[in-house]
């Protein structure tokens, strides 16, 4: 099987973070639209890269067994970056409003 890097490897690596990331591969793959053995088998093939990568910013997968510590680690972790997000996207807005005046506020 060859190893292509594509849009959809990125689709296929997202999909096994949330997995990962919620604890919950059956949840992912309903919302997701992705039949669960196949989303288990993409879980399979990227488990320790996506792993690694979590692990270098810092984030832990959840599992069944995790504690309400590591749940509130997640949601604080969560939080910051919806607010870094939110504070981007008002900064955007602004440089937009000031270069094209006539520019529809949202």
């Amino acid at each position: 099987m060859s190893k292509r890097n594509g849009p959809m490897e990125g689709v296929k690596k997202q999909y096994v973070r949330m997995a990962l990331e919620s604890g919950n591969m059956s949840f992912i793959a309903r919302k997701t639209g992705v039949n669960k053995s196949t989303l288990a088998n993409w879980v399979k093939q990227y488990r320790d890269e996506i792993e690694e990568d979590m692990r270098r910013e810092g984030v832990s997968p959840l599992s069944k067994t995790s504690s309400e510590n590591d749940i509130q680690k997640k949601y604080d972790h969560a939080m910051k970056l919806l607010g870094e997000k939110e504070l981007e996207v008002t900064m955007l807005r602004e440089m937009l409003k000031k270069k094209f005046p006539d520019f529809p506020n949202e």
